[in-house]
């Protein structure tokens, strides 16, 4: 390493530092600034980059990154998975740690070695365009997700031909912004950090998570990019940090002519390498710059060693200099959308649908079961009438989500992943019904159209600016197609949501209605009085009115994936128990945000003078087709050290006549603190299997060196006295159970685990 790193040219070493955007020149990437890196690059030009590569002086291998963020995002045919949202619904780390596996194994033969994901921001205010691509609002939950994501990517050691770079994002608060916006100035203190948005990022740091990708925001108006306090005294420090630390897209440039908080490219180069960033992210300018840095004194050619040795280091680890890892056609044909990695995609889809509402309607076909093709069998029942409503019925792309193809971050996908390879819901209802149902369809809405920005095409780093939607207008003539349909039919399923112009970066949301014509659909399918599921297919939480919300019945399905069509039939059909739980908490208006359930106590009432502040649904809540009973929750030891574990017993019963996989829900509650602090958190939570009629009694354990507080100093640590264990099925305060417990501190000390 040191001989190399002693071979390489000045140009070599601020080159070796740059990720540039392979929709550019790759001669000028390669020859002439001799790029480390390279994102964003289809199958074709990925080969052209190693042929480039392998006529460079000391040939150094490129590390090739993607946002392999659901399944490999922009590979023909790959699989494509629920979106990091609706994985979250799962509440099963080890599912998620296979979806992260296979999609390794479908990446490694492409020839990309690093993935973008997982995302570790918390989801609080609902408005920002990004919320699908994080694990919910949870800290724990989020932990506990993308620790099994990270395991999953980067296998047992980053010399398994098939581990990629996994890389946590975006450290840290960038979801904390104002006014919902992506990337404005995220007013976050250091004890408020602390407290919630860096412990994810803690445990995957200690876990080993490879690579770190930082923020677009400020920070008590420090870019994230320059944050010494943040990037060395707490990640390198701290936690003892000795992965990659990558910037999000041109954020040196942004500090430049967006942020404004360095005078020329040369100034901000200089301090991005003084902060310790390794790879520079699409800024194309930093090559000049950081060498014009060096020339003017504001930087050392030395400063560049350690962040050139860091991406080498990994290079290393990755065996790259040994085998560039280029495509291999070969493996690609056996692997990428193997039918397991199908199967696996439809169990995902299946867990991560969320009931949340049914007056009784579903399942529709009662106790049918699935023939051996996986159709509803046919029985002596009355034939139904199924009439599927709604623009999003059969719209596949869209239920693939964003980072998916047509979501518009690859040009070489214009039509997205291949329309053979996606079930939807229409196709599910059509292909599962029983034989002798009908199925109809009619669209019955619109819901956007896109105009250009005003404010012109491109932003002024000459990237395109996103177009304005332009909600379309009710048309009732297609809307009467609809309710004509709906009246013929003994049941209706209506298909609404969002579409992918109203998500991801830079597409943050004023509102949270549904847009368009899809609101006047769902009040006329509501006064023709036939029984109406309403599945709700949106990126994140939305705001309904009542003809959704108070629909015969509602299921919440996030973007589901290729097989979500398939897995949405299964469980309307009662083929398939639904038993997802909400990640994230619905709000009733937009007015409240930020909506989450972990609240600090202290504010004044529990409601606006004119509106509820309750949420329409909650972190954690879910309906089965069936019920489940708590009781006699039990601590078997209620006095106990800061060394001990809490271990409680609660009895779970499914009173009703189908099975279940029940998610017992563990929070605890600090009664009194030094600080103030949320009323509860989650700590732990356990997945039970119950069929009809069973009864289990469940063992549930909190260390005690979990319960903790960031106290006034910003350490975080455990205060002795009395605790309350709430255990049940979501995190709604009427349906906890509720025991007590106390901490007894050590001799002589006021708190513990103080750090």
């Amino acid at each position: 390493m040191a001989d190399l790193l002693g071979r390489m040219t000045r140009p070599e070493k601020v080159g070796q530092m740059m990720q540039l955007d392979a929709h550019g020149d790759l001669a000028d990437h390669v020859l002439n600034r001799h790029v480390g890196s390279i994102l964003h690059t289809s199958p074709q030009r990925l080969v052209e980059a190693h042929d480039l590569t392998a006529r460079t002086r000391l040939r150094i291998p490129l590390l090739v990154g993607e946002d392999c963020i659901h399944g490999h995002s922009f590979f023909p045919g790959a699989t494509i998975f629920p979106t990091q949202l609706g994985m979250a619904a799962t509440w099963q780390p080890e599912l998620v740690e296979r979806v992260a596996r296979t999609t390794a194994v479908e990446v490694a033969p492409t020839g990309v070695h690093w993935t973008f994901s997982p995302v570790l921001c918390i989801a609080r205010d609902l408005r920002w365009g990004r919320v699908d691509e994080t694990f919910g609002e949870d800290p724990f939950l989020i932990g506990e997700l993308a620790s099994a994501m990270v395991r999953g990517y980067q296998s047992d050691g980053l010399g398994d031909p098939t581990a990629i770079l996994a890389t946590a994002k975006h450290f840290a608060g960038y979801s904390e912004t104002q006014g919902g916006r992506d990337a404005s100035e995220a007013d976050i203190s250091r004890r408020k950090l602390r407290s919630w948005f860096l412990p994810p990022f803690e445990r995957v740091a200690r876990q080993g998570c490879r690579t770190f990708m930082l923020g677009y925001q400020t920070t008590d108006g420090v870019p994230i990019t320059v944050n010494d306090w943040l990037l060395n005294d707490v990640l390198r420090g701290e936690w003892g940090y000795t992965g990659m630390l990558v910037t999000d897209w041109d954020n040196v440039g942004r500090m430049v002519w967006e942020q404004r908080v360095q005078p020329d490219h040369a100034h901000a180069a200089a301090a991005a390498v003084r902060a310790g960033n390794d790879m520079i992210m699409t800024t194309p300018e930093f090559f000049a710059g950081a060498l014009d840095a060096i020339d003017r004194g504001l930087l050392a050619e030395g400063d560049l060693d350690a962040a050139v040795t860091n991406i080498l280091t990994l290079k290393v680890e990755l065996g790259l200099f040994e085998d560039p890892r280029r495509p291999d056609p070969e493996r690609q044909r056996i692997v990428i959308g193997h039918p397991d990695h199908t199967a696996l995609n439809l169990d995902v889809a299946r867990r991560s649908l969320v009931l949340l509402r049914n007056d009784g309607v579903l399942p529709l076909a009662g106790g049918c079961v699935a023939d051996d093709s996986g159709r509803g069998r046919a029985d002596d029942r009355p034939a139904r009438r199924i009439a599927v409503v709604g623009p999003l019925a059969d719209d596949a792309q869209t239920q693939l989500g964003d980072w998916a193809g047509s979501s518009g971050q690859a040009g070489w996908l214009p039509d997205g992943q291949p329309r053979e390879l996606i079930v939807t819901v229409l196709d599910g209802v059509r292909a599962y019904a029983p034989p002798q149902w009908s199925v109809t369809h009619a669209p019955g809405a619109d819901i956007l159209t896109l105009a250009p920005d005003p404010e012109g095409e491109f932003f002024p780093d000459g990237q395109p600016r996103p177009q304005v939607v332009v909600p379309c207008a009710p048309d009732p003539a297609t809307i009467a197609d609809a309710v004509a349909a709906a009246e013929a039919a003994d049941y209706v399923v209506a298909v609404v949501g969002d579409r992918i112009e109203l998500v991801g970066e830079g597409r943050s949301t004023a509102t949270l209605e549904l847009v368009g014509g899809q609101v006047a659909l769902l009040d006329a399918l509501a006064a023709t009085g036939t029984p109406t599921i309403v599945v709700l297919l949106a990126s994140k939480p939305l705001v309904l009115p009542a003809s959704a919300s108070d629909a015969a019945a509602l299921l919440w399905v996030a973007n589901p994936g290729m097989q979500g069509g398939r897995a949405i039939a299964e469980v309307i059909l009662g083929l398939v128990e639904p038993t997802g739980r909400l990640p994230v908490s619905f709000a009733r208006h937009v007015g409240q945000q930020p909506t989450y359930y972990n609240q600090i106590r202290g504010q004044h009432g529990t409601r606006y003078a004119d509106l509820t502040q309750r949420p329409a649904f909650v972190f954690g809540e879910g309906l089965s087709y069936t019920t489940v009973d708590y009781s006699d929750l039990r601590i078997v030891s209620t006095d106990l050290g800061p060394a001990d574990t809490v271990r409680a017993e609660v009895t779970v019963h499914n009173t009703g006549g189908r099975p279940t996989r029940e998610t017992v829900q563990v929070y605890v509650s600090d009664t009194v603190t030094s600080v103030s602090w949320a009323e509860k958190e989650l700590k732990a939570f356990r997945q039970v299997e119950l069929a009809a009629g069973e009864t289990a009694t469940v063992l549930v354990e909190v260390p005690v060196a979990d319960c903790t507080i960031v106290d006034a100093r910003g350490e975080r640590v455990v205060e002795p006295g009395s605790f309350d264990l709430l255990v049940g099925p979501s995190s709604r305060d009427e349906v906890l159970l509720r025991a007590t417990f106390t901490v007894v501190p050590t001799a002589g000390e006021d708190a513990v685990g103080r750090r």
